[in-house]
C-alpha cells in the first residue's frame, strides 16, 4: 500500500541567504510563534510568503539551480527549534514527485514558471476491493499562487509540464533539516486517472 519516507535529492545547506529571505524567515517565524492550530498556522504563514514570490532578490543564483535527472531541494532554512524549515526546489521541465503525503502542515508558493498538481484522496480496502487512490482535483499553480494544507488529506503528486524551469517554495512545520524530506508515505496504488 504505502511505503517509508522517499528520498529526495536534498543540495547541502549553504549558509548563504539574501536579505529579503531573511525577512522572510522572519516574518514566517512571528506566524509560526502564534502557537495556532496547522490550518491556521499554514494560513497565515502564506500570507507573509506571497509577497515575496517572484521576486529578483529572494534567492541566491546557487539556490536556483536544478538537477538534469529529478527536482532538486534546497534547504533555505531550518528553525533552530525545529518549528519550521523553508525549502525551495526546482523542477526541469517534465520532472515530478511520486504520489506521496507529509509529515507536517505545508504552504508552497511558485516563485517562478507554474506547477501542476493533482490531489487524491485515499480509498481504504473494503469488501474484498482493495485499497486505491481516487484522483479529486487538478490544479494548476501559477507564479505567484499560494496553497496550504495540514495531514491528514494531502495525498497528491506535483510535476513541471511547461518548457521552462519551475522553482516553488515550500515552508513545513517541521525540521526537514533534520527529516531530509517533507514526504511521510509513498503511495504506490492503482488510482482512477
Amino acid at each position: 500500500m504505502t511505503t517509508p519516507t522517499a528520498h529526495t535529492h536534498t543540495a547541502p545547506a549553504r549558509p548563504c541567504t539574501t536579505p529579503r529571505l531573511d525577512a522572510l524567515v522572519a516574518e514566517i517565524r512571528e506566524a509560526v510563534g502564534r502557537g495556532l492550530p496547522p490550518d491556521l498556522t499554514a494560513y497565515l504563514v502564506g500570507e507573509r510568503l506571497a509577497p515575496h514570490l517572484g521576486t529578483a532578490d529572494l534567492l541566491t543564483p546557487e539556490q536556483c539551480e536544478g538537477d538534469p535527472d529529478r527536482y532538486r531541494q534546497h534547504l533555505l532554512h531550518a528553525e533552530s527549534d525545529g518549528s519550521f524549515s523553508v525549502v525551495g526546489l526546482v523542477w526541469l521541465p517534465g520532472q515530478r514527485t511520486s504520489v506521496h503525503d507529509h509529515v507536517s502542515w505545508c504552504v508552497t508558493g511558485v516563485h517562478e514558471g507554474e506547477e501542476h498538481e493533482r490531489r487524491y484522496r485515499l480509498v481504504p480496502a473494503e469488501d474484498g476491493v482493495p485499497a486505491h487512490l481516487v484522483a479529486t482535483e487538478d490544479v494548476v499553480n501559477p507564479q505567484g499562487a499560494v496553497c496550504g494544507f495540514a495531514p491528514p488529506g494531502d495525498i497528491h503528486r506535483v510535476w513541471n509540464a511547461g518548457a521552462g524551469r519551475a522553482i516553488s517554495l515550500h515552508v513545513y512545520g517541521a525540521d526537514i533539516g533534520r527529516l531530509g524530506s517533507s514526504v511521510r508515505r509513498v503511495y504506490d496504488l492503482p488510482a482512477d486517472r
